[in-house]
């Protein structure tokens, strides 16, 4: 049985523009709760082409802010202060053409009104115009470029991409790769509670990246991204509490951190989850729920996951005995190449359980098994040895070499 990964798990360096158009609105707010007479005004002066009253007109419609909430009508009132080189109105009307929210979605489109509101000196913009350079959204990719306009946001203080300048320099894309340079602008967007540089410089903590290692202050890292209930900080806090890294020993609360992780889909606190049910660390051994969490692990792919689940099918643990079954979850394990599922295929090829009985096959999982650091038993060998020919020896031996070959996406049946 795999026990539990004791991994560290990196985030992307750069995020994504999916963010919401009435989120952003709250770039420049308006005071809650307008009258009739204030929002009357706004659009007399909104009408004689006033821009500042046309973006706040449209943040009104954008937030249903004395007036019915209205997507389209936002998007208008904003288009028109944009038309005016209104900064922040050209960055959310980009924004809604990333989204498509009030208009057809073009991401082109949203490049321009980035760009104009960008060289205004919107640090909004300048962040949205970053991370389309860095992910190829309606410009060429361009890292160098997108370093640039980071750079420019993040000394404004925007704390996005304070975090992706820094987690940039950690991996050394569009810049020279620099630690020290990376935990500079991680640390600066940490102290704006930006969740993911949190996470980030709990991890440089822990491996002493770019600072020098210290697992208490790993942990509070990773505490406060997972307070804020980023998944991945989660999951670190909670093998931290389990191996004792910076915080007490603590088998409960790292079941706690690995349930919260392992809700939000990741498949490394599912299978850890698995293995504190399987073993009873910190909460009541229960085979079957153990067997639950290796399954919504095991289906993402996580290879520890789908041999531990093989196991149970086999063993008849915590869900019904079941050759077949295991012998699935064994291939798709072998098949990225763990060991000790390779050789419990060769077991069962060899015996026929669950599989029609084949010995060339048994063979072959079993010389890929001892290939990966699994030696074969000297009694599997005795038993195989009369039961196979030295001329389907060589067959299995070739079959091994041309599964292994190709990355185990050429391995008969």
């Amino acid at each position: 049985m795999k026990t539990r990964s004791d991994r560290h798990r990196r985030i992307p360096a750069v995020a994504t523009l999916a963010v919401s158009l009435l989120a952003l609105t709250l770039i420049a707010p308006l005071g809650c709760g307008q009258d009739l007479a204030a929002i009357a005004e706004l659009r007399s002066q909104a009408e004689q082409g006033d821009r500042d009253a046309q973006f706040n007109l449209g943040l009104a419609y954008a937030t249903g802010d004395g007036v019915p909430l209205d997507v389209a009508e936002a998007v208008r009132w904003f288009r028109l202060a944009a038309d005016q080189s209104h900064a922040e109105a050209q960055s959310i009307l980009g924004l809604a053409y990333v989204t498509g929210e009030g208009v057809p979605l073009d991401v082109a489109e949203a490049v321009r009104w980035f760009r104009l509101a960008a060289e205004q000196g919107n640090a909004e913009a300048q962040y949205s115009l970053g991370i389309a350079y860095a992910n190829d959204d309606g410009v060429p990719l361009d890292v160098a470029e997108a370093v640039r306009w980071l750079r420019l946001a993040a000394e404004q203080g925007h704390a996005s991409a304070q975090y992706n300048l820094g987690a940039m320099y950690a991996t050394g894309e569009g810049v020279p790769q620099d630690d020290a340079e990376a935990a500079r602008w991680l640390r600066l967007a940490a102290e704006q509670g930006d969740a993911d540089a949190q996470y980030y410089l709990g991890i440089m903590y822990s491996n002493d990246e770019g600072v020098p290692q210290d697992e208490a202050e790993a942990a509070r890292r990773f505490r406060l991204a997972a307070e804020q209930g980023n998944a991945i900080a989660q999951y670190n806090l909670g093998n931290k509490y389990a191996n004792g890294e910076g915080v007490p020993q603590d088998e409960a609360e790292a079941a706690r951190w690995y349930r919260l992780a392992a809700e939000q889909g990741i498949a490394e606190a599912q299978f850890d989850l698995g293995v504190v049910y399987a073993e009873g660390l910190g909460v009541a051994q229960d085979e079957a729920e153990a067997a639950r969490w290796y399954r919504l692990a095991a289906e993402q792919g996580l290879v520890n996951a789908q041999y531990n689940l093989g196991l149970m099918y086999y063993d008849g643990r915590g869900v019904p005995q079941d050759n077949a079954e295991a012998v699935r979850w064994f291939h798709l394990s072998a098949e990225q190449g763990e060991a000790y599922a390779q050789y419990n295929l060769g077991v069962m090829y060899a015996d026929g359980l669950g599989v029609l009985q084949d010995f060339v096959i048994a063979y072959m999982w079993l010389n890929i098994a001892e290939a990966n650091g699994n030696p074969i038993p000297r009694e599997v060998r005795d038993y195989l040895e009369p039961l196979i020919t030295p001329a389907e020896i060589v067959q299995a031996t070739e079959l091994a070499r041309t599964c292994m070959a190709s990355d185990y996406q050429d391995c008969g049946p």
